[in-house]
């Protein structure tokens, strides 16, 4: 599901849909063209990885910038259009090539895929005996700044993650602002954090997740399970978290021109009046203990806008004595994992998330036949 298809989300007609899709294109192309411009060659890593940060940096803030400017009806439907696209293309690519399969399940009524290794023992292969245990769980909270983005979207990143650490992925599709607003999104993904244990899932192999606003809603989660007594999980992975809805850093303007994100972060929408250092909103200003806070890792980049806010956040859970791991990747924009998986500085996240799954999360054999 993508929040188009739900009943109380409203979207564009057909000819309205395909002339926000046609401008789309247009301001993707017009962002590419300005690339030659702009001394792609120059960066921290090397020529290729250079160019490939530069046109990725343009296409995405292009994309980004003409999507925030469109009424929300349009946006659903080229939402809509873009996942569409996703479900077509990304499972025989990721089952292909990355040998992950993609299952569509509801886990307390909350709608998402799974991404588990086609030789997993939730997975279909012939020999029985070739199939593996799976090593933990993770529930994956998309990003999209609280407003868009799907599961689907996501897929191509959960399966590189599946073959990282062995885990299987729950990308839970959760309610999203203008139209469902806070704590709409939190409930959902304390429903399906809920859901999985009463599916069997052990807390001790079962990790959270999120990039952007899903880093934000997963630190959320947290804050939940502590206030409704639910046990914490075995660690925490976020990736460019957006934990400080405050947006009073510094980085947030001095960074703007470099990041991927458009110099206005709306927040408005998810808030919809909740002060934004609520710390249920913006974890940057909690008080952290690692009696319910679990083991955590970060990573960010160091001209995202988000950066001194999740600096700020990881000095805090080390002042606490939360286990934290902080990585931040030098000349490196919003989500770089997510959107460059190729170059060297995610490869180095990804290697440390990997360590932090062995570290942290006990392997369990028996875990998925149990759900």
């Amino acid at each position: 599901m993508v929040m188009a298809d739900r009943s109380e989300v409203a979207t564009a007609s057909g000819p309205v849909s395909a002339l926000a899709v046609v401008g789309l294109a247009e301001s993707v192309l017009n962002g590419l063209a300005r690339v030659p411009f702009q001394k792609p060659w120059s960066g921290p890593g090397g020529l290729l990885d250079n160019l490939g940060q530069s046109v990725t940096r343009q296409t995405v803030r292009a994309f980004m910038g003409y999507s925030m400017g469109l009424p929300i009806e349009e946006f659903r439907s080229m939402e809509k259009f873009i996942d569409d696209i996703c479900k077509i293309v990304l499972p025989p690519v990721v089952g292909l090539a990355g040998k992950v399969e993609i299952v569509a399940d509801e886990i307390a009524g909350i709608p998402g895929i799974w991404c588990r290794a086609k030789d997993s023992t939730d997975c279909y292969v012939d020999d029985a005996e070739q199939k593996k245990a799976i090593d933990g769980t993770m529930l994956y909270l998309h990003g999209g700044g609280y407003i868009g983005t799907s599961p689907m979207m996501y897929a191509a990143f959960a399966a590189a993650l599946v073959r990282l650490t062995g885990f299987e992925i729950f990308i839970a599709d959760y309610r999203m602002a203008p139209e469902f607003p806070f704590p709409a999104g939190v409930h959902d993904a304390a429903d399906v954090y809920r859901g999985l244990l009463e599916r069997g899932v052990d807390p001790d192999h079962l990790v959270v997740a999120g990039d952007s606003g899903g880093g934000g809603l997963a630190t959320s989660l947290v804050i939940y399970l502590r206030d409704h007594n639910l046990p914490k999980p075995a660690a925490l992975s976020l990736f460019s978290p957006e934990i400080d809805l405050d947006l009073d850093h510094d980085s947030i303007v001095e960074n703007a021109p470099y990041d991927i994100l458009p110099w206005s972060i709306p927040v408005a929408p998810y808030l919809r009046g909740v002060q934004p250092n609520d710390d249920r909103v913006s974890a940057v200003y909690g008080h952290p203990d690692p009696e319910w806070f679990p083991p955590t890792f970060v990573c960010w980049g160091e001209v995202e806008m988000f950066r001194d806010g999740i600096r700020q956040f990881v000095e805090n859970l080390e002042a606490a004595g939360v286990p934290v791991t902080g990585r931040e990747e030098r000349g490196m924009f919003h989500v770089f994992p997510i959107l460059m998986p190729w170059a060297e500085s995610s490869k180095r996240v990804l290697r440390e998330l990997g360590e932090l799954a062995d570290r942290y999360v006990t392997s369990d054999p028996h875990a998925a036949q149990t759900h």
